[in-house]
């Protein structure tokens, strides 16, 4: 990524990934570090960068390589901080809860896509991606030429702000003030 942004070409990434190994093995090899790094560099390089979940986008991995200014995900697809097992464990103290915790964390394209987290959600063939890799492809660089042709008339300073801006918009919230439900 780093010769891209030297060369002045875009970035693209394709997640699928269930994440980075939890134990403690990885943490003493820096793998948080690693992650933390990588959502630091890719926010400051100074061409387009465009991410696309084609499949499990879980945990730290699939955050360390989703810093795009446009984030896509297959319609199929899921992406989440935590793998639902995970947060089953945590929550329910039961693994075997992965899909009440799936549910719970609103994991699927069209939820992320309600949620602000990606730009939009990407069709798929009937019966999935894998059913027709060939039009899926098609479908996957017609999206990106388009993002790409607009995010090449920003200037390098415009496209760091502008994935700055997406990602504090993240998990905005208002409250109501207690009394005033016109205050927001």
């Amino acid at each position: 990524m780093k010769q891209a942004d030297k060369f002045k070409r875009p970035i693209i990434t394709f997640i699928d990934t269930k994440g980075a190994y939890p134990g403690s093995a990885a943490e003493e090899r820096n793998q948080g570090e690693a992650i933390a790094r990588n959502l630091m560099e890719m926010a400051s390089f100074r061409v387009p960068i465009l991410c696309v979940v084609i499949g499990e986008g879980g945990a730290g991995g699939a955050l360390a390589l989703g810093v795009g200014n446009r984030v896509f995900m297959l319609e199929n697809a899921i992406y989440s901080a935590i793998t639902p097992e995970g947060a089953a464990s945590i929550i329910y103290r039961d693994a075997s809860k992965s899909m009440e915790a799936a549910e719970a964390m609103k994991i699927t394209a069209d939820e992320i896509l309600k949620l602000g987290v990606i730009d939009d959600t990407i069709p798929e063939p009937k019966g999935g991606a894998h059913r027709d890799v060939a039009m899926q492809a098609e479908t996957i660089k017609n999206v990106l030429w388009t993002h790409l042709q607009e995010l090449s008339k920003l200037t390098e300073n415009q496209l760091i702000e502008d994935r700055y801006n997406k990602f504090r918009s993240i998990g905005r919230f208002t409250t109501i003030q207690e009394g005033n439900p016109n205050h927001a």
